[in-house]
């Protein structure tokens, strides 16, 4: 009777009478256009070469490249965060395989923005609106995107705390 689902039932209502909320990780999962963009505004901040940069940069402006090479843009988590109560002030922290980056201005309101329309809502956390993703992996494939058939960029990730 260890593992009831009384017991389960039980620890739920607790943990809901007494205000606490669990973090759960929620698999999600971009594609398209939403994709391309997500991938092309935390490349400008990623650790890839400039050519990988340059080249996402050139697709996400519609310009077709001709090396049909796959990138990848990959960060460990995103945290943006929106004050309710200064509207100037909104930053983006980024962590990645091998550096960290705060953004803020204008560059965090492109990348909150792009969050938002990839389908990832804010949560309010005292005086700020806060969208965190995780384990962020974006897949680009510019001999897909060329087909011009809505294919060819991938992102998943990881909603929540």
């Amino acid at each position: 009777m260890e593992n009831s689902p009384i017991k389960t039932l039980f620890l739920v209502a607790f943990l809901l009478a007494s205000g606490q909320r669990t973090a759960v990780a929620v698999p999600a999962t971009a594609t398209g256009s939403g994709a391309l963009a997500l991938a092309a505004v935390l490349a400008l901040h990623a650790p890839l070469i400039i050519y990988e940069r340059r080249r996402i940069a050139r697709l996400f402006d519609g310009k077709i490249t001709f090396n049909n090479a796959k990138v990848a843009v990959a960060a460990n988590s995103v945290v943006c965060r929106v004050s309710t109560a200064d509207i100037t002030e909104r930053s983006c922290d980024l962590t990645f395989r091998t550096n960290k980056r705060t953004v803020q201005g204008r560059e965090a309101n492109e990348i909150s923005a792009t969050i938002a329309a990839a389908g990832v809502a804010a949560e309010a956390a005292s005086g700020s609106a806060v969208q965190s993703i995780s384990n962020l992996v974006c897949n680009i494939d510019p001999g897909e995107i060329r087909r011009k058939a809505g294919g060819g960029a991938e992102c998943t990730f990881d909603t929540g705390r």
